[in-house]
């Protein structure tokens, strides 16, 4: 994979640059700017390089047709105002635009081609709408790694048409995977949360053979909970998945890595309850387990003080209710403390826990935040992601 950093000859090249700035957007307006500022670093340097841009992305679901609600006008208004520069949306139909010449004749350094998913043919990776796209261009960037796990038009075939490189965001995402799966500094922990385990089977079965801790917590470990014996009450649980735990545990002792689960809950009435702290076998039947209780907090604080590096992906509980978010803090406050001492080297991805770290206003303080979801999630379950392996 060749960086777009150790590229030569930049100056007046047309950048053709798949970015991922697929924000949620309410009533027009970008409600959360995290995927906008993370590229930022690519697109500066392809600007101080004197390129010309050609933004290619997406936004929402609009399965081939054009939805105004979905365009990428206030994405445009955005990267205008931090970038200080003159953006245009280009809403020509793709196909009327016949080469790269087309760009001369305006005097924006960068453009952005309206909604990609506008045209059916880019999820279906259509070669020809590619090579179409290719046409654009002198040289194809990819800065969407949180795409690059599907097989479209603008992310896996356009590089057989152009010469091809990964951007600063995708090469900092796939160093700090790596530095979890492949460069390991041991000892190294992973703490796993989430509602259902069967989501979550793929990943602890791939990184069992490198890990030497995986902490369950959350929803999932309700599962091991009752597994054992345990009553589990109203709490949030995955049916038949009994066969799942066993596979799990068995696999860890083959390995060699400890499975770590609760010893003690906080449990309520219901979501909107006052905490409760309770052993596994006090937990009554109108009760729900909704966040970790004191002796497993401290265990796995432990077990942090004893890593060198961690793997955060899902919340501890129900930190929606602050009731319930202890267990999460307490988590994220010692990944912190021994960051800040460099004693450990930290990824932390997957929605809910990128959320949490934005409400702690902590995201800066780990070493690596991925928003990916799905590409971050199959890259650690093993799978080639195609993205990456068009830029091989």
């Amino acid at each position: 994979m060749k960086s777009i950093l150790n590229e030569k000859n930049l100056k007046s090249k047309k950048i053709l640059l798949r970015l991922d700035l697929n924000v949620p957007l309410e009533n027009g307006k970008i409600s959360d700017t995290t995927r906008i500022d993370k590229i930022l670093p690519t697109l500066n340097f392809l600007i101080q390089q004197k390129t010309q841009i050609i933004i290619l992305s997406h936004v929402g679901r609009p399965k081939g047709k054009v939805v105004k609600e979905l365009s990428l006008k206030p994405i445009g208004e955005d990267l205008r105002k931090k970038l200080n520069k003159s953006v245009k949306l280009i809403t020509e139909n793709i196909y009327e635009i016949k080469n790269k010449d087309f760009f001369e004749k305006f005097e924006e350094e960068i453009f952005i081609l309206e909604n990609i998913r506008f045209y059916a043919e880019e999820e279906k990776n259509d070669l020809k709408f590619a090579k179409h796209l290719a046409g654009f261009g002198d040289i194809y960037v990819n800065d969407a790694f949180s795409c690059s796990h599907r097989a479209h038009a603008s992310i896996q075939q356009i590089s057989k048409y152009l010469p091809s490189f990964s951007g600063i965001q995708l090469d900092l995402e796939v160093t700090a995977l790596n530095k979890i799966t492949t460069e390991i500094t041991k000892p190294i922990t992973c703490i796993i949360g989430g509602s259902k385990i069967s989501t979550k089977i793929d990943i602890i079965k791939n990184l069992m053979p490198k890990f030497d801790n995986i902490i369950i917590v959350g929803g999932m470990a309700n599962n091991f909970i009752e597994y054992f014996g345990n009553n589990i009450g109203k709490s949030i649980k995955e049916k038949n998945c009994n066969e799942i735990v066993e596979k799990i545990l068995s696999l860890s002792k083959e390995k060699r890595c400890k499975i770590i689960y609760p010893d003690d809950v906080l449990v309520a009435k219901d979501l909107n309850g006052f905490p409760e702290n309770k052993e596994l076998n006090q937990v009554l039947p109108d009760e729900m387990i909704l966040d970790i209780g004191p002796k497993t907090i401290d265990k796995i604080i432990d077990i942090i003080d004893n890593s060198k590096t961690i793997l955060w992906n899902g919340p501890a509980g129900y930190f929606e209710n602050p009731n319930f978010a202890n267990g999460s803090i307490k988590i994220a406050k010692k990944i912190i403390e021994n960051n800040k001492s460099n004693k450990i080297f930290s990824v932390v991805g997957g929605g809910d826990t990128v959320s949490l770290l934005n409400s702690l206003n902590v995201i800066n303080n780990f070493n690596f935040v991925s928003t990916a979801g799905g590409a971050f999630l199959e890259y650690l379950e093993g799978k080639k992601l195609p993205g990456i392996t068009a830029l091989n």
